[in-house]
């Protein structure tokens, strides 16, 4: 069975970003939405990842941005692949020539199905609770039955958020069994400020399931 794959989302000190590669994550993200209490600029991008192993993946989380941002991110070299979490259309998405992650924020009258088709494009698609205020990083979940409308296809490229932390991933995996999972608050002692020890019971849940 594969591993599932593992990313601590806003990142903002180096310190958390080398301490989520030394527990075992498979990815860190970057949020670059200004709104976001854990929002770092272009100029931050170098020494948050140095040091990084090769193995892990940066994100870079983008809210309907402008293409000029993201290609300024992108010059930094550090990036792999991108994420929006917007409306973006799958035409903006793709513009950048980058694997992108598109973002669903999962509503009662949401059509998972169609969500999907729409961005085939996208290497991955992430499912996140709504919220009409925040934007992602609630400590929210959503009804994780809502996967059964989707392919077995569709699922295999699943990254499941949405009020993830160490005491209900492991639950989460075994129900929803995504492709992957992402974290940013339920692994946090104060927002954009990683909690070691969180980060690491998050993950060992992680590697319980299944």
């Amino acid at each position: 069975m594969q591993k599932t794959w593992t990313k601590i989302c806003g990142i903002t000190r180096a310190q958390d970003a080398l301490a989520a590669a030394n527990l075992g994550a498979d990815a860190i993200g970057l949020n670059f939405y200004p709104k976001s209490p854990r929002a770092i600029s272009v100029a931050d991008v170098a020494n948050l990842v140095e040091g990084l192993p090769r193995r892990v993946s940066v994100v870079a989380l983008f809210v309907n941005p402008t293409p000029e941002l993201v290609r300024h991110v992108l010059g930094t070299g550090a990036v792999d692949l991108l994420q929006f979490h917007g409306s973006e259309s799958a035409e903006f998405c793709e513009q950048f020539e980058t694997p992108y992650m598109k973002v669903v924020a999962v509503k009662v009258d949401s059509d998972l199905k169609s969500e999907f088709a729409k961005y085939e494009s996208a290497q991955y698609m992430l499912l996140d609770s709504f919220d009409p205020i925040m934007l992602g990083g609630t400590g929210k979940t959503f009804d994780w039955g809502r996967v059964v409308e989707l392919t077995q296809k569709q699922r295999s490229r699943l990254v499941l958020a949405g009020g993830l932390g160490p005491a209900n991933v492991r639950e989460a995996i075994e129900i929803v069994q995504p492709f992957g999972v992402d974290v940013s608050s339920g692994v946090e002692a104060s927002k954009g400020i990683k909690d070691l020890k969180m980060m690491q019971l998050f993950i060992q849940g992680v590697r319980a399931s299944g």
